[in-house]
């Protein structure tokens, strides 16, 4: 019996060490950069100039989540209410600024692509923004496959902060998405636990044209 006792020690400090690496995280800020990668023949060159070098900042706050994509040429904010399942999309661009208000099911009918993703986890691994990452493939539901490096030593207690990831057993620091014709990758620089104002969540009351989820999916028609 006693010589099992070190066997068990050790299992037991190593399983320790694994869970005291993770960290269970209710507030956060990470700011992505973003890069065009590729792109296909006959793409419109403006919208690389719009992704191409833009800054995205991610918060965090409970149940309360919103991404800010700024670029030269537009800003675009997304706030979610993982609670409710609401969500508001602010765009600025070419002088016009325009607030979508989408309801849980138009949030869903909005991540519709995201169903089904499978993630494959690889052994290769990475170190981003002081972080130790492992590299997984992401397999959309249409087949295509995009990269994701993610760390396992944060975990968001929001689990519904993006759509996309979900199902990810970790924070993403570097992934791809598809945009038209571009994949874009957006790479982790700084994590930031700090506590986030409840104002960033607020939605602004003027200044916008409104549109209804439904009217925003005939604009970009």
């Amino acid at each position: 019996m006693h010589r099992f006792l070190p066997v068990l020690a050790v299992m037991l400090l190593t399983l320790s060490t694994v869970v005291s690496a993770q960290r269970k995280v209710s507030e956060m800020t990470v700011v992505y950069d973003a890069a065009v990668v590729s792109a296909n023949q006959g793409s419109e060159p403006r919208l690389a100039d719009a992704f191409d070098g833009a800054t995205t900042r991610l918060y965090i706050k409970g149940f309360l989540s919103r991404t800010d994509m700024i670029s030269a040429l537009a800003t675009f904010t997304t706030i979610h209410d993982s609670k409710s399942g609401q969500a508001v999309s602010l765009r600025e661009t070419d002088g016009q600024k325009i607030l979508i208000r989408m309801s849980a099911a138009d949030w869903a009918d909005r991540n519709k692509r995201y169903e089904g993703i499978r993630f494959t986890t690889t052994e290769e691994t990475r170190k981003i923004a002081g972080y130790n990452c492992v590299k997984a493939t992401a397999t959309l539901k249409n087949g295509r496959v995009l990269t994701v490096y993610y760390t396992r030593d944060i975990i968001p207690n929001n689990r519904d902060y993006d759509h996309q990831f979900r199902e990810l057993p970790g924070l993403p620091l570097e992934y791809e998405i598809v945009v038209g014709d571009y994949t874009i990758r957006y790479t982790a620089s700084e994590v930031n636990f700090a506590p986030v104002p409840v104002s960033r969540f607020d939605i602004p009351k003027s200044g916008y044209r409104e549109l209804s989820y439904q009217e925003s999916i005939q604009l970009r028609n």
